[in-house]
């Protein structure tokens, strides 16, 4: 029976983080970890996802909306993505076993954990991999997310905003545990317990230069220098995440 699930989200290729968190003591011991998708666009997206695999059944993989575009320009899909170099460089490096592994791949998955119910584990939303909602979301809003969902799903995990948050929403338990290789907010890799009946969010502390120059020094994806400069030493801020997902919310 699951007593502890170690829940995270929004890898993006980056390894070094992932593996700073799978080395933690809690999720090394927790009796599950859930992945609740966009584990491949990013620096290392194949080395990524090759390290889920290898978890085997310790871990449920569930797929975001970044693994399926990269899925689908992977075998020949023009989504119009032409213009972002990380998803057509990304795209061309996944592998047949790549390509049928997230081709199979869940996207979203229920299961049962004490104290927690009935819990749906996806990426963004119940009914959509891009569907935004914020911690600050109306409560009509989360009511309109949540309308298709069967009424024995107690408890909601979610990824894709990249900002950790606990909350309840339309009579539901909401649980984000913020990003692994991407966090907006505050830095450090983002990921949460589940743990009887108890949600603790997480945080593991990397150094940011030594994250930057590992990564640039391992990866082959154009003009990552750059990217990292970008994404990881100077990422956006809570408010200012908020801000640029707002429209997105309704509001």
């Amino acid at each position: 029976m699951l007593r502890t699930v170690a829940v995270l989200s929004d890898v993006h290729g980056m390894l070094v983080s992932l593996d700073r968190v799978l080395a933690e003591p809690a999720v090394a011991a927790a009796d599950l970890v859930v992945v609740t998708g966009d584990h491949v666009w990013g620096p290392q997206p194949t080395e990524v996802l090759d390290r889920l695999l290898g978890l085997g059944d310790r871990a449920v993989l569930v797929r975001g909306n970044a693994d399926r575009e990269l899925l689908e320009m992977s075998r020949g899909v023009d989504l119009g993505l032409g213009g972002d170099p990380v998803s057509t460089w990304g795209a061309t490096q996944l592998r047949p076993g790549h390509q049928q592994a997230l081709g199979v791949m869940p996207e979203q998955v229920t299961l049962e954990v004490p104290g927690f119910g009935a819990v749906r584990f996806c990426h963004a939303t119940p009914r959509d991999d891009e569907e935004v909602v914020l911690v600050d979301s109306r409560v009509e809003r989360w009511a309109e997310v949540f309308q298709d969902l069967p009424p024995e799903i107690e408890t909601v995990v979610c990824g894709h905003t990249h900002m950790p948050f606990v909350r309840l929403a339309s009579g539901r338990l909401v649980v984000n545990p913020g990003s692994v290789g991407l966090p907006y907010g505050r830095p450090g890799a983002h990921w949460a317990l589940l743990h009887d009946g108890a949600v603790t969010l997480r945080r593991t502390l990397i150094d940011p230069t030594e994250l930057v120059d590992t990564t640039a020094r391992l990866s082959t994806m154009p003009g990552v220098v750059d990217w990292l400069d970008e994404m990881v030493r100077r990422p956006a801020g809570d408010v200012e995440a908020l801000g640029a997902f707002g429209p997105r919310d309704g509001r």
